[in-house]
């Protein structure tokens, strides 16, 4: 059962790194160097730690000059190898008692200490089978700089932490803000020890034990058990094996501080980013945008020209026919635009709109940001940033793309009404019409002319037919065209509708493309980081 636990935990632990390592990768460039720097840290230590032996626990003595640490290192271990002093430093670099030898070499290489001893068996404590290190190490408080730099390395490094404090100096400021306050939630992995307690009266204890346990709590380190001891007299040692005994049952106690580390840098990650949800891209911010960058297109430009066009052509093609050239005079309102088109492909090339001014700019921009400042409404400083960022990346761009999409919009320009076809050859029907009238009274007047016998006219209600045949040919043509001009304003309508509606698609698609898009990303990127910073808290 013991097995399948720590295999259930390696495995919380796995995806919990994992979980850490993906916010650390969605956290790059937005949150500051030094918090990601801390995370990787971790990511680095857990790694080189979870690929080292897992049988062995390693347990190190921190204290400060005085406090007995290396006294209480030896009375621990049974066995004197420590050096011990009141007044000064002599611990030079760490020195490492170990039960169990085999596969501790590696490990010991990857915490930098050289000097190893092979510890007898503690009846009760540990033996080869345990697989306990302990490391005697210098004072933090140390005058030697190369000290105090090992002290600070390894306390990220050991399983478990034992802060042997003596009763002069348990409430030293250097010791709480510069190690113990940055351990807070590691409780289940560090322990505290009261040494020289042989120094203290009787009636006294209790108060020094209760102001350590009232300091611990301040700094969050309300889990930490205090064990008084001494290591002059014995007493109190075999409590301090029996506790570090239980942090190091079932060689758990690596992964329960790489879970803690992994915690404190989820809080570190989170400290960094600050609360906060962004509002995101609403349906009615992106119409607002699109509606602001067509006006910066001159979709209302083109979509005038695209009806103008439609009813130059209707009344071209469905018009009198004599008068039809005046319909040519000018150039087409789309071809001044640069916006025709050869056969049914979408134009690559640019438009001949005019380019746009430097309101417009400022208009397209202030369009942009305004976009970006709701969207990211309600998130977090480094993550507002972001976001704010990721519209302005593609705002250089939008002049050419916006230009190029209102060039590949097909606006439906050669498209020809069904009626048109029907009311010209109705049209061109009834110039034949008058045409034919006319060639029949030129005929009866060149026969008159050259006093030839002239037939007898038809006539109808007493009009000649030729003369009607004109009439009803001009007639029908001129009405014809009066009355199809409602039909031509009509399809020029609809068209440029259409046209609306496509060329606000196209221009819609660039803000998807150039502003909505990376908004989105960036937003679903702090999505991510939230949903992984989760994931790794546990």
């Amino acid at each position: 059962m013991s097995r399948h636990r720590g295999q259930r935990r390696t495995s919380r632990l796995d995806d919990r790194l994992e979980a850490l390592n993906e916010a650390r990768e969605l956290a790059e460039g937005v949150l500051p160097a030094e918090a990601l720097s801390a995370v990787y840290g971790v990511l680095d230590r857990a790694a080189s730690r979870r690929s080292l032996s897992r049988g062995h626990t390693v347990v190190g003595f921190f204290g400060a000059t005085g406090s007995g640490k290396s006294s209480l290192f030896n009375a621990v271990l049974g066995e004197r190898i420590a050096t011990a002093a009141a007044t000064r430093p002599t611990t030079d670099e760490p020195l490492a008692a170990v039960w169990g030898a085999e596969g501790s070499g590696p490990l010991l290489d990857w915490l930098g200490v050289a000097r190893r001893h092979l510890a007898r068996p503690v009846e009760g404590f540990a033996d080869e089978r345990s697989g306990i290190i302990l490391l005697d190490l210098p004072d933090f408080d140390s005058t030697v700089g190369e000290h105090r730099e090992t002290v600070e390395r390894l306390v990220g490094m050991v399983d478990v932490l034992v802060w042997v404090l003596d009763p002069q100096k348990y409430a030293d400021a250097a010791l709480h803000a510069g190690f113990l306050a940055p351990l807070a939630g590691r409780d289940a992995v560090t322990l505290a020890v009261l040494n020289q307690t042989d120094r203290l009266g009787a009636e006294d204890l209790p108060d020094v034990l209760a102001s350590l346990r009232s300091l611990l709590d301040a700094e969050g380190l309300e889990g930490v058990d205090i064990v008084p001891a001494s290591a002059l007299t014995g007493h109190g040692v075999g409590a301090v094996r029996g506790a570090i005994r239980r942090v190091a049952a079932g060689n758990q106690a690596a992964a329960a501080r790489l879970a803690a580390e992994v915690t404190a840098a989820a809080r570190t990650l989170a400290a960094a980013s600050g609360d906060g949800t962004p509002a995101g891209a609403s349906p009615g911010s992106v119409r607002r945008l699109a509606d602001q960058l067509s006006a910066a297109a001159n979709v209302p430009l083109v979509v005038e020209a695209v009806r103008a066009h439609t009813r130059r052509e209707a009344a071209a093609r469905t018009g009198w026919p004599l008068m039809r050239w005046i319909r040519k005079v000018g150039r087409d309102p789309l071809a001044r635009l640069g916006l025709t088109r050869t056969g049914d492909t979408p134009s690559a090339n640019r438009t001949s709109l005019p380019p746009p001014s430097p309101a417009e700019r400022a208009r397209t921009d202030a369009a942009v940001r305004g976009f970006a400042d709701a969207a990211s409404e309600g998130a977090p400083g480094p993550w507002r940033a972001l976001i704010r960022s990721a519209a302005r990346e593609g705002r250089d761009r939008l002049s050419d793309a916006l230009d190029l999409a209102v060039a590949g919009t097909d606006l439906g320009a050669r498209r020809r009404a069904w009626w048109w076809g029907l009311a010209n050859a109705v049209q061109w029907l009834a110039l034949a019409t008058a045409v034919g009238g006319l060639v029949w009274l030129g005929a009866l007047a060149g026969l008159g002319f050259l006093q030839l016998p002239v037939p007898e006219t038809p006539r109808v209600e007493g009009w000649p037919l030729p003369t009607l045949l004109i009439v009803a040919g001009i007639g029908t043509g001129l009405a014809l065209s009066v009355l199809l001009a409602p039909f031509a304003a009509l399809s020029a309508r609809r068209r440029a509708a259409k046209a609306r509606r496509r060329l606000t698609e196209a221009v819609r698609s660039v803000a998807q493309r150039e502003v909505v898009g990376p908004v989105r990303e960036a937003i679903g990127r702090h999505a991510g980081f939230v949903a992984a910073l989760e994931d790794a808290r546990g």
